[in-house]
């Protein structure tokens, strides 16, 4: 985050004593790659670093299987989750991975559980809600969180998700293994939105308050790397981590809705950059939401097949009506997976019938890598076995 936000008490002057009366508070500086990125000064009434415990923690399954022999895929996601486990899962301990490399994990949750305490110390979280509501309790403040609202999680940010309303909490979790960010041609060289820019500083919303939790002995189960590669911690706090009375800086967690994604159209068809909406190391997030389309007088609005030679895209099907997948199966809740080394674009027919079409009315989240994709445990299980043959128009057995 490259913009000041200041909330609760905080001192006129960084690094100097903070009194409420005889009682000192303890300033910790949370900043990213050392100390030379953004960076956030917490100010807490405990010791942020005072532990009775400490266990192991076996995080969700992160194994995963390459994409051999080379094939598109169809996954399902709503069916990983039946009902009857809505109570019993939470969306941090019962995601279940569903893609994977080394720069970045796609994984999927369903719940009406609240979550334990939780910290990712190995990369910043964007959780996008499919649907459903929550609030999202952090060491830096509360969070509302409601269908269609990315929630950015900065690495190592205490935090907790605590289901609300009727329906179940439905969480698409793009982790990444290092930092995400809004795209930097979107950015002043002092880092303001530009005017181009699909979206701006008004529509990310952080936290208003902090909490100030109280409470003694409290766990927090963190996630972070060994020479093992992932791992899993049980960390007790003698202390609450929200025990924050204020904060101020540049690194923080916040919402962003993908409607309030201002798309960029043209008279012809616009490639996929212009949805982009983050940016890690080795891929790239975009939206695409309801909009006009081409108005050319010969366009094509449908996309034009491309072979993705760097990168795999992969793209989840939130809502509306995705035009160049009809007839493929693909519906809400599904993802395709389009690897590189194969071309890809729109199923049979749909490049004719989307001629004369002024509006496309989808909703779609597309993660784009720069290294090929692993498929999860979660992934393998939703498979749906014919997606790759429909563009032939062949059954997954390959009979016509």
């Amino acid at each position: 985050m490259a913009y000041y936000r200041r909330v609760g008490d905080v001192p006129p002057k960084r690094h100097t004593q903070h009194r409420d009366g005889d009682r000192l508070y303890y300033e910790e500086l949370m900043g990213e790659e050392g100390f030379s990125s953004d960076s956030s000064l917490l100010y807490h009434r405990g010791l942020p670093s005072a532990i009775v415990d400490s266990r192991a923690w076996e995080p969700p399954d992160a194994a995963t299987r390459p994409n051999h022999p080379l094939k598109p895929r169809h996954l399902r996601l709503h069916e990983l989750f039946p009902k009857e486990t809505w109570g019993t899962t939470d969306v941090v301990t019962g995601r279940r991975l569903i893609l994977g490399n080394a720069d970045v994990r796609l994984s999927y949750a369903v719940s009406t559980a609240d979550s334990p305490l939780y910290r990712n110390a190995t990369g910043d979280e964007i959780v996008y809600v499919e649907s459903g509501e929550a609030t999202v309790e952090t060491v830096f403040g509360a969070l509302e969180a409601r269908s269609g609202d990315y929630v950015v999680i900065p690495t190592s940010t205490t935090h907790r998700w605590l289901p609300e309303g009727e329906g179940p909490l439905r969480a698409y979790v793009i982790e990444a293994t290092g930092h995400v960010a809004p795209p930097k041609r979107y950015l002043s060289r002092f880092g303001q939105f530009l005017e181009h820019a699909p979206y701006c500083e008004r529509d990310l919303h952080g936290p208003g308050e902090v909490l100030q939790a109280t409470g003694t002995d409290v766990e927090v189960l963190v996630k972070h790397r060994t020479s093992r590669g992932i791992d899993g911690t049980r960390l007790v706090y003698a202390e609450h981590p929200f025990d924050v009375v204020g904060w101020d800086g540049c690194l923080y967690p916040f919402t962003f809705s993908v409607h309030d994604f201002e798309p960029i159209t043209g008279r012809v068809h616009q490639p996929p950059p212009v949805h982009q909406v983050f940016e890690g190391h080795n891929f790239v997030v975009c939206n695409f939401v309801p909009r006009k389309v081409d108005y050319h007088p010969l366009s094509i609005p449908v996309p034009y097949y491309h072979s993705n030679v760097d990168s795999d895209e992969i793209m989840f099907y939130c809502g509306g009506d995705y035009e160049a997948r009809k007839g493929s199966g693909i519906g809400p809740g599904s993802v395709s997976v389009h690897p590189g080394g194969h071309p890809h674009g729109p199923q049979p027919g749909a490049y004719e019938r989307s001629i004369g079409a002024e509006f496309f009315d989808e909703l779609a989240v597309m993660v784009d890598t720069f290294r090929p994709l692993e498929l999860g445990e979660g992934g393998l299980a939703c498979e749906d076995p014919g997606y790759a043959w429909t563009w032939a128009g062949r059954r997954a057995d390959g009979a016509k």
